[in-house]
């Protein structure tokens, strides 16, 4: 039902959705059964597609061509999907979106080497780019993101981490690939550079905003409508936001502790959710959220006049507002 509620923000754009996914499907085509068979289980688990969204809406600021911006929305979305895969190697999770994760599926061994190829893809994809700064940026964004797998790796179980750590981590995970699809379509487009620099930063500011929902929503949604169990994240040893923000209390500390140790039963598990959706963090989280929104929302007041700032507006409400 959320995902619908998203697609009717950009139906304008959903013919040009449907030749980016039918372009992600020919990208993810191999030789080797293992690689295709892997690669499409994720794809054919479905995804929100933000990123392509961004970029056709970042491109309306200039020369929109979908045969051009094809070439740049479907790298951006092979590198999420990428750095997905690696993820749930690092996380050893079982489950994304619902279905078997591809380590789940198959092995880490063919995760890792799927998730490498998605990569590859996405370099073979670039060079159909004719713009120098898009490779630049995209080039750059992909060494940030691979950095910041790392990050995740030396965070894990670390509970006396700052939350500037925190900001640092989910800056690489999550918000500078959305920041990256919002500034790329501009200046594929050949929009005005302060029109790519505005939405490069509404971008940042959005996806910080996402990530910290999607972490208090791993906590406060339903084991059903996560698709996995509800405090994943900390099961699997990612600290995020709320989990910080409790962790000196009294009351939670001993479950967290108890979760990073790997002890934690059932009963508990249940017992931790209850004390941590009513407890102060789960606020203060959404309120930190919400900062981020309003500095996006403000980012797209100094944008030019277009009939798309309305639509990157109710997609940013929505990513700032959504329940599950």
């Amino acid at each position: 039902m959320e995902k619908m509620k998203l697609k009717l923000l950009y139906a304008d754009l959903q013919s040009d959705i449907r030749v980016i996914e039918k372009e992600l499907e020919t990208a993810l085509d191999s030789s080797s059964h293992y690689l295709k068979d892997a690669s499409l289980h994720l794809l054919k688990a479905g995804g929100k597609r933000i990123r392509p969204v961004f970029v056709l809406l970042g491109a309306k600021f200039g020369q929109y061509n979908i045969d051009d911006m094809k070439n740049v929305a479907v790298p951006l979305e092979l590198i999420h999907m990428a750095s997905l895969v690696h993820d749930d190697v690092i996380d050893d999770a079982e489950l994304r979106r619902g279905r078997p994760t591809v380590k789940s599926q198959w092995n880490n061994r063919v995760a890792m080497y799927a998730g490498d190829f998605i990569f590859a893809r996405a370099l073979e994809y670039m060079t159909n780019i004719q713009n120098e700064k898009a490779h630049q940026i995209l080039s750059k964004t992909m060494v940030e993101i691979v950095q910041g797998e790392i990050i995740q790796i030396e965070d894990k179980m670390h509970l006396n981490q700052s939350i500037r750590d925190y900001f640092r981590r989910i800056k690489r995970k999550t918000a500078l690939l959305i920041s990256s699809s919002c500034q790329l379509g501009a200046v594929a487009a050949g929009a005005d550079d302060s029109v790519a620099h505005h939405l490069k930063k509404f971008g940042y500011y959005v996806g910080m905003s996402f990530q910290i929902i999607d972490d208090v929503l791993d906590l406060t949604a339903t084991d059903k409508q996560l698709g996995k169990p509800a405090g994943s994240d900390l099961l699997q040893g990612n600290i995020t936001l709320p989990v910080l923000l409790a962790k000196n209390d009294s009351a939670i500390r001993p479950y967290i502790e108890k979760a990073l140790s790997g002890d934690m039963k059932e009963d508990e598990r249940q017992v931790f959710l209850k004390k941590m959706r009513s407890s102060n963090a789960i606020n203060e989280a959404y309120h930190i959220s919400n900062l981020y929104l309003q500095k996006a929302l403000k980012e797209i007041e100094e944008l030019p006049a277009n009939s798309v700032k309305k639509s990157l507006k109710d997609i940013a409400l929505y990513m700032g507002k959504r329940k599950f």
